[in-house]
């Protein structure tokens, strides 16, 4: 439990070296609300995970490739941590406090980011707790007997821990008042559009069981729209 709670203070760290060496001061009421609220969620959701899949977080709290994972994934993963989770909140820093690219959205606006980016995070750890083979790695982990996961949210659409990732990217940037790192936030979404794409030919072709699945639970990331 140790690594994983020193896993979810060194995200939060890095998150706010983000924000704050971008923003130039540590001024920024927003950014910590923004903090506080991630350490919150997130530790709200270790908790409820850990007593289904304590071995799913120990492995997530370590360095998120593996030898095993596709060369291309690898790739991909770190892209959307390059340009989403670290890049939106330098973004948003750079430009609240120095760019000034487009108005700030209005308070309602702002303030439904934070809910939507709360949100965001809850429906990971929803997915995390409904499929204990939810690594942060792409790959058959047949020493763990590997399965296909098709209860809870997995019974609703395909990938809901990527459906996370527009809330959780976009309300921190319309939190942060931000239009213009809300728009650059498109980028990391394209980046896990390809990637889960890239997972579905990999689990169709090694996971038994998926492409029945698939015929189950027709919607990847909306439901009732794709």
């Amino acid at each position: 439990m140790l690594r994983i709670a020193v896993r979810l203070i060194a995200d939060a760290v890095l998150v706010a070296l983000c924000l704050f060496v971008s923003a130039g001061t540590l001024a920024w009421w927003r950014a910590w609300v923004l903090l506080a609220v991630l350490l919150v969620a997130r530790g709200i959701g270790v908790r409820a995970v850990y007593q289904v899949s304590p071995a799913l977080l120990r492995e997530r709290a370590k360095f998120p490739l593996h030898p095993d994972q596709p060369q291309t994934d690898r790739v991909l993963l770190l892209a959307v941590l390059a340009t989403g989770f670290l890049g939106l909140p330098a973004i948003a820093g750079l430009d609240v406090f120095r760019w000034h690219v487009l108005p700030p959205p209005r308070p309602v606006v702002s303030a439904g980011g934070l809910v939507v980016f709360a949100l965001g995070w809850c429906l990971k750890s929803l997915a995390l707790r409904a499929n204990a083979f939810a690594t942060a790695a792409v790959r058959l982990q047949s020493e763990r007997a590997h399965a296909v996961a098709d209860s809870g949210v997995y019974s609703i659409v395909r990938h809901p821990f990527y459906a996370a990732d527009p809330l959780i990217l976009g309300g921190l940037a319309l939190w942060l008042e931000s239009f213009m790192a809300a728009l650059c936030a498109l980028v990391p979404i394209a980046l896990v559009i390809i990637r889960l794409q890239l997972e579905e030919r990999f689990l169709r072709r090694e996971l038994p069981g998926y492409n029945e699945y698939t015929a189950r639970v027709r919607r990847r990331l909306i439901p009732r729209v794709w």
